[in-house]
């Protein structure tokens, strides 16, 4: 290395230093900081020389978060910037089916997931199996499957969607004329945008697993399944009654994975693009966010004035798993490809692009 490239490395790497110690103060000890960006800054070299892009989701810790991704957001956002890129290489700092996503809309590029261990409890919530059972069972009734699934079980669907459009993908169902709409797995997700869309939702026996009095799904219905996310889950009713009664002038903000209990008593509802935009947008005294807490920490870093409150620490063991010096690792040896079926591939890709058409 020369001596001017040695004092080119030095200058950018304090510059990246100073920024994130600027953003990052208040959630990170500076020794802290100050180890990561010497990360952060061998991955942002690595990325040019590889020809590399890197998608961060918004639950990634804010040290990678603010620092590495060329573009962060919410599945959807993820999913549409990773067909919008020439890079030869997609590193995807979010969990598997998110990277297989990515590998679906881009199967002649190389998809990197930093983890192997980043999996998802909803994803593994349903099988393909079990589609293909509930189709038997409810022969024509379109299938819509939530984005947080496996390539194999997207394969078996008609439509995909996200958090952040999951009525528009059932109400363009209705307008064409199905009353009954299979939504899968996400039980919670299910139940409210049934609520969003007045539909009922019930929740049949998978085959074989009668219950005790069958539900009626004859009728215009959408029908679930019981899959929940771990960390959404966690959150109840008396956990926001109990922050509003400290702070009654507080907006609570949902992710719609949570339980319609718990998301009739909030402010506002909406994918992880839609509450970040609702904290930036909407002036209030303090913030609470029911969902995976580093995101609360990423907005935080973001947006230094504005209050936000933390219920609990409810992180996302799946997304954890995803770390700068994995992200760094994955680059130098471009290791952990997702590789998939091309007969996966090509029918998974249907649902999607029909999803990316609504929206």
């Amino acid at each position: 290395m020369t001596e001017t490239t040695f004092t080119g490395k030095k200058a950018a790497l304090e510059e990246l230093r100073a920024r994130m110690r600027d953003q990052l103060s208040k959630l990170m000890p500076e020794f802290e900081i100050d180890q990561k960006a010497e990360l952060a800054y061998e991955i942002n070299q690595l990325k040019s020389t590889q020809n590399a892009v890197i998608l961060g989701h918004n639950y990634m810790e804010p040290a990678l978060y603010t620092t590495v991704p060329d573009y962060t957001g919410d599945s959807l956002e993820l999913a549409r910037r990773s067909t919008q890129t020439d890079a030869d290489i997609i590193l995807f700092c979010g969990v598997k089916f998110m990277a297989e996503t990515a590998k679906i809309l881009n199967p002649e590029k190389t998809v990197l997931i930093p983890s192997l261990k980043a999996g998802c409890s909803l994803a593994e919530a349903i099988t393909a199996e079990e589609v293909r059972e509930l189709k038997v069972q409810f022969p024509g009734v379109p299938v819509v499957t939530y984005v947080n699934t496996y390539a194999d079980v997207k394969a078996e669907s008609d439509y995909c969607c996200t958090s952040g459009n999951a009525d528009k993908v059932v109400r363009h169902l209705m307008a064409e004329g199905h009353e009954r709409i299979i939504f899968l797995p996400d039980e919670y997700l299910g139940r409210n945008t049934a609520d969003e869309v007045g539909l009922p939702f019930v929740l049949p026996s998978p085959s074989g697993k009668p219950h005790e009095t069958e539900p009626d799904v004859s009728g215009p219905a959408l029908i679930g399944w019981q899959g929940r996310c771990e960390v959404h889950d966690k959150f109840s009713v008396e956990d926001v009654r109990a922050i509003r009664r400290q702070f009654p002038d507080v907006a609570v903000v949902a992710h719609p994975e949570c339980s319609p209990e718990v998301v009739a008593e909030t402010d506002y509802t909406g994918s992880t693009k839609q509450m970040i935009a609702y904290v930036k947008d909407v002036d209030a005294p303090h913030y609470l966010l029911l969902t995976e807490c580093t995101m609360g920490d990423n907005i935080a870093a973001e947006n230094p004035e504005k209050e936000m409150l933390r219920l609990c620490s409810v992180r996302c063991p799946h997304m954890n798993e995803i770390t700068l010096e994995d992200t760094l690792e994955g680059l130098r040896k471009v290791q952990y490809q997702i590789e998939l079926p091309q007969d996966v591939i090509k029918r998974a890709r249907l649902p999607i692009d029909r999803m990316l058409e609504i929206v």
